[in-house]
């Protein structure tokens, strides 16, 4: 017995004693004098109250003014009062007609002290104290607390922590006040030291025990935690193990009985499974029954998964359940279950039926949201899917979840569709949401590697006023750009979704800072953009830009430049018409782990521009899950640009460069490709040129994404190995140029490493290490890079 238990029986007997001794006391009090002369109680007096209200102790009596106080009457007055739990004593007095009720209240709670829990979080076990009623400013009673206590045991053992043991302090305070203090000793988690499977014939233990989540300790279990015994996690492995059988045949299998042994100092399990395997069975008929309204049984026969002739599947059984259930949701069925059952025959048969309950179908009479205490309801209604009145579809319930998800200003969304009172056909859906910060006013102060010094200040408002439209105001200043920035944006401009935007801008950019050829441009300009859904992931996006740019040299300009501004100028206004297609079924906006996004992008300079050109790029990646937390992902980047005026070339500060994060990590920030040809005067710059860039872009990588070891939560961390492959290259090199390359696969790059992004309070932050492979003679390798901003 534990020493809470000791102390908790102790305390538990003094209190059953004094309760009794206290009803005793008072009946041998009463009893006589009730005995003696019963009387008509013309009053009922209260003394000792201090918390518990007048009102309270009046409806807890069971004899009331003008009744007859006996002897029968006062025992069922205090114990009445006793059973309420309010009380520690209770007196009975008698006043000539009046019956005066004398009570010494139990203790208040003040204060509740936890200590030493770590497996349990002290949240909640305070919120299951509160369920029991033991919170601060109640009623303390004991019996409550050892209640709680022993329950707690439970969940510890339940845990494999068999050496748990809870100590409980209650320390009487001034004011009929107490402090309870609980502390607990959680001991450690019994490791496993053996499993047994016994009866498994078809089976190697081995690959029978692969199946399951408890292991024998291994080299990384201290890592996986893999070898700690929890009962949750036994019947888990009891129902892994089932479905395994079943999934190969074996309908009748069962785990008939589960032995777990404890080694004498707590400390070791041995689990033994006696298993019974049965036949292997075939299908030889699959059968649907039920009432199914007005849904044809063709309809739902086509959903089947299982069928005659193959083995039983208990997989395929299940997926063809959910199958036929969400068939059901969808045509407004809500409360319809589909169940198959097997029916084992003789020979190795089975006949699988599917038996189908549609009920009635169900109507949305309101849809409803809570918790949003800044979005308006006309910003989340338009996301609705699901109509009011219409007939309950579950696909389309859960399409307004995802839509609602997506929008970026909830962090939670839930959704609950309960029945009508008094309807047996009528829902509601009642959306619970919990708002997060959807816009930022911020001052930057930090540092980029391939930025060096930023300095900033901006304002952006994703959900201005509550309406769903987006406002930004910004001003940075960096060594490779200085910059300002306004941009406005309405997502649904029109009813039916079609959205505008518009944004001015000024750019001052020094590409040298960026290990780019030494030229800078002054640009300023102004868009408008429309944007139209083209379904419910898919959109496509029209817009115009003017632009003014100025050019300037620096110091011994390569020739590539001096030959460009030589014939057009080192100024250009271009009208430019941009169009691009979008599509995402990504899971979520930041650290996604599954689903894909796609966007094809088109920029034309229209004639009339000083420079007429055309850029196109496409930008995809796609996200596998395969199992929690794991992940890979594929990414891929595409760009090619061109001047499509005869006898011009495209501007060299419209060009792709390549090299470093979000590119070919490994490689210093935009320094692979075609590289500038240094003047004749030029005794300073390097003999091979500064980064140029080119008009063809080719990227590609792939990554395994992985839990972040020893972190609980990685929602705030990704970490990832990966495979950058890429260049670009120039498909129209200029005459002066002597370090151009064109396309080849030989001037492919490629990088292995390991990267980890941290999402700080200042934005995301990503390091990473990254060896180089195929390196030019030219090419910057950058083993270990850092990024403030940027995630992978």
């Amino acid at each position: 017995m534990s020493r809470f238990s000791i102390v908790s029986t102790a305390r538990s007997l003094r209190v059953a004693l004094r309760s009794v001794f206290a009803a005793a006391l008072v009946a041998a009090v009463i009893v006589p004098t009730a005995s003696a002369e019963s009387f008509i109680v013309g009053d009922i007096r209260l003394q000792g109250l201090q918390r518990v209200s007048a009102g309270t102790v009046f409806n807890l009596l069971p004899v009331s003014v003008g009744d007859e106080a006996d002897d029968l009457a006062t025992r069922r007055l205090v114990r009445a009062l006793f059973q309420s739990g309010y009380f520690n004593d209770i007196k009975l007095l008698r006043e000539g007609n009046v019956l005066i009720v004398s009570v010494t209240e139990r203790p208040a709670i003040e204060s509740i002290e936890i200590d030493g829990n770590k497996a349990i979080p002290t949240e909640a076990l305070l919120d299951g104290l509160s369920q029991q009623g033991l919170r601060e400013g109640e009623i303390f009673k004991q019996a409550t607390l050892e209640r709680v206590g022993l329950e707690l045991e439970r969940q510890y053992v339940a845990q494999g922590r068999y050496g748990a043991t809870i100590d409980t302090e209650i320390n009487e305070l001034p004011r009929n006040r107490v402090d309870i203090a609980i502390n607990i000793s959680e001991g450690k988690s019994s490791g496993i030291r053996h499993i047994n499977i016994v009866g498994a014939q078809e089976f190697d233990q081995a690959e029978l025990l692969d199946q399951l989540e408890l292991q024998h300790p291994s080299f990384f279990s201290f890592y996986r935690n893999d070898d700690k015994y929890a009962r949750e996690k036994l019947a888990g492995d009891l129902e892994k193990l089932e479905s395994y059988y079943r999934d190969r045949g074996y309908v009748e299998f069962n785990v008939s009985a589960t032995q777990v042994s404890i080694t004498p100092d707590r400390r070791q399990v041995y689990i033994s499974l006696q298993v019974e395997e049965g036949d292997i069975y075939t299908i030889e008929d699959v059968s649907l029954i039920g009432e199914l309204n007005d849904i044809k049984p063709e309809a739902l026969k086509s959903l089947f998964l299982v069928q005659g002739g193959q083995t039983y599947n208990q997989a395929l059984v299940t997926a063809t359940e959910e199958r036929l259930t969400a068939a059901l949701g969808n045509a407004g069925y809500t409360f319809a279950t589909a169940s198959g059952i097997p029916r084992v025959g003789e020979d190795g048969q089975v006949n699988v039926e599917f038996f189908v309950d549609a009920g009635n179908r169900a109507y949305v009479r309101r849809i409803s949201f809570n918790g949003n205490q800044l979005t308006q309801d006309e910003v989340m209604r338009r996301e609705m899917r699901q109509m009011e009145g219409g007939w309950a579809s579950t696909s389309q319930i859960d399409l307004s979840k995802v839509r609602l998800e997506r929008l970026g200003f909830f962090s939670t969304v839930d959704v609950e569709t309960p029945e009508v009172a008094g309807s047996d056909d009528q829902i509601d859906v009642n959306f619970t949401v919990e708002e997060q910060p959807s816009g930022s006013i911020s001052a930057t102060l930090g540092f980029a590697q391939s930025f060096g010094l930023v300095l900033g200040a901006s304002y952006q408002q994703n959900n201005v006023l509550g309406t769903g439209n987006s406002l930004g105001v910004g001003v940075n200043f960096s060594d490779f750009q200085k910059s300002a920035n306004f941009n406005y944006f309405n997502p649904y401009f029109t009813l039916d979704g079609i959205s505008r935007g518009f944004n001015l801008f000024f750019r001052e950019t020094d590409f040298d800072q960026q290990n780019i050829a030494r030229f800078a441009t002054d640009s300023f300009g102004a868009g408008l953009n429309f944007g139209f859904p083209i379904g419910e992931t898919q959109r496509l996006n029209f817009g115009l830009q003017v632009e003014q740019t100025k050019i300037k040299e620096g110091v011994f300009p390569a020739l590539e430049i001096s030959d460009f501004l030589a014939k057009n100028g080192d100024s250009a206004l271009n009208y430019k018409l941009n169009g691009s297609w979008s599509s995402s079924t990504l899971n979520r906006g930041l650290f996604p782990t599954a689903g894909r996004q796609q966007t094809l992008f088109l920029e034309l300079a229209v004639p009339g521009s000083d420079q007429e050109f055309f850029k196109i790029s496409y930008q995809g990646q796609q996200y596998f899950p395969i199992r929690q937390g794991w992940s890979v992902r594929l990414r891929t980047e595409l760009g090619y640009a061109d001047s499509y005026q005869e006898g011009t070339q495209l501007p060299f500060y419209e060009h792709f460069f390549a090299g470093g994060f979000g590119s070919i990590r490994g490689f210093e920030q935009n320094t692979l490709g075609p590289r500038s040809t240094r003047s004749e005067n030029d005794f300073f710059s390097d003999p091979e040129g500064d980064p140029f860039g080119g008009n063809l872009l080719i990227e590609a990588s792939a990554e395994l994404i992985f839990p972040v070891p020893f972190i609980e939560d990685n929602r705030q961390f990704r970490s990832a190995v990966f495979v950058d492959v890429g260049n670009v290259f120039d498909t129209a090199c200029p005459r002066v140029s002597t370090n151009c390359i064109e396309f080849s696969a030989d001037e492919f790059r490629y990088s292995v490493g390991m990267g980890v992004t941290w999402l700080t309070g200042l934005g995301p932050m990503t390091f990473a290490i990254a060896k180089p492979f195929n390196a030019g003679e030219f090419d910057e390798e950058e083993t270990f890079q850092f990024e403030l901003g940027t995630t992978f």
